[in-house]
Formats: structure tokens, C-alpha cells, sequence
């Protein structure tokens, strides 16, 4: 156990660096919304989804909106029903309450590294643990240092700390390219994120483009256990 943590941990270095510097971003944000550190840190550790805080801190007012609040960051996060259904193989045998604690340390990058290795030969829950861990460490970190640099950086895009965000992603993505199989889901979730964005309110064009990708890739490629042609 002690050695796939660590295994998971070390995989996980390479993004963890971004995840920092992008959390950075998130710190200089919060202080100049007047959120305490205490806060954030209690933030980083209960909700522990960079997207979704960026919109919590977004939304943050006098009068905290609480209602809103609820319901942006879940919409953010009806995601994590996608990548915990492709984490299936991952967490195979193991009880509920092991795949709820591990699921808390799920992160997309974590879990775009913990699908790539095991594709490249398989892993286990202790494995994507351990990235979860390195992951939680350095998001904390670049958001404590962002939030104590607040009152001297008031522009973080002209130290293109912003692009962080973007190119992680960007970079996990490529990582996950199978192929001329993933073209035609790929292109389709992307159109209907597109659309989506244009015209429904919020967030919903992340699940919605989530959702279209995989029922593009179940229902045209046969490989697939559960696809449409079958």
C-alpha cells in the first residue's frame, strides 16, 4: 500500500507543479475578495476542486450567496459521475466507503494519470490515493502563497499565472489521445460544449459535452462492452 501511495505521489510531481501555480491565481483572487486564509485552507480540504472554487470565489460577496453558491459548484462538479464511472476497473472489489474516502482525492489530473498507467499495465486505488495526496499538498500551497502575495500582485494575468490552468489541461488531454477512435467523440464533445455554453446559463456545458464524448465513443465503437451496436 505504502509503496503505490508513493508511486502515485511520485507520477503526480510533474502536474503537481502547475496545480500549484495555478493555485496561486485562486490565493491572489481570494484575498482581494477579503477571504481569510483559514477559510481557503478549509475550502482547499471540503471541496477540493479547482474549477469549482474559482467559481465559489467568483460568486463570494457580503452576503454570501449560499443557495447559488450550492448549486454553481454542483453543476461544476456532476463531472465527477463520468470520471467515477471510467474509474470503475480502478476501484474494482473494493467496499463503498473505501471508493467514497479515495473518491474525495480525485482530482482530473490524478485521474488522467492514474487511467494512463493503467492502461500501461494497471493500478489500484492506493495508487490514484497518493497522486490525490500530492495533489491536495500542492493546490493548498499555491493558494496559501497566492493568498499572502494578494496585496502585491493585483494582476495575475501580466504574469500569465492564468495560462497555468490551460496548459495543464491542454497537457493531460494529449496524454489521454488514443488515436483515430477518439476523433469523433472528441470533436462531438467539444461542438456540444460549445453550444451549450452559448446558450444554457452556467456550467452545464461541461457535463453536457462530457456526456456526449462518451456516448459518441460507446455507441460507435464496438470494443466497447456496453456500446450502442451491440
Amino acid at each position: 500500500m505504502n509503496k503505490e501511495i508513493r508511486s502515485g505521489w511520485t507520477a503526480n510531481l510533474p502536474v503537481a507543479v502547475s496545480v500549484m501555480s495555478y493555485g496561486s491565481v485562486l490565493g491572489v483572487l481570494a484575498a482581494q475578495k477579503g477571504i481569510l486564509w483559514t477559510q481557503l485552507l478549509f475550502m482547499n480540504l471540503t471541496v477540493f476542486a479547482g474549477s469549482a472554487q474559482f467559481v465559489m470565489v467568483d460568486m463570494w460577496t457580503q452576503s454570501l450567496p449560499v443557495l447559488e453558491i450550492t448549486v454553481a459548484v454542483l453543476i461544476m462538479n456532476l463531472r465527477y459521475l463520468l470520471i467515477g464511472a471510467s474509474l470503475r476497473p480502478v476501484f474494482s472489489g473494493r467496499s463503498m466507503a473505501h471508493k467514497m474516502a479515495v473518491m474525495h482525492f480525485v482530482a482530473d489530473e490524478n485521474w488522467a494519470v492514474t487511467m494512463a498507467a493503467h492502461r500501461k499495465g494497471g493500478t489500484n486505488t492506493w495508487f490514484l490515493l497518493g497522486g490525490g495526496f500530492c495533489l491536495m499538498a500542492a493546490w493548498s500551497a499555491g493558494t496559501l502563497l497566492g493568498h499572502r502575495l494578494g496585496a502585491v500582485i493585483q494582476n495575475p494575468e501580466a504574469y500569465a499565472l492564468d495560462f497555468a490552468f490551460i496548459a495543464v489541461f491542454t497537457a493531460l488531454a494529449f496524454s489521454m489521445w488514443q488515436g483515430k477512435r477518439n476523433i469523433l467523440p472528441w470533436a462531438g464533445a467539444a461542438l456540444l460544449a460549445v453550444v451549450a455554453e452559448k446558450y444554457l446559463p452556467g456550467k452545464w456545458y461541461i457535463l453536457i459535452g462530457g456526456m456526449g464524448g462518451a456516448l459518441l465513443d460507446a455507441c460507435f465503437f464496438k470494443e466497447e462492452p456496453h456500446g450502442c451496436n451491440e
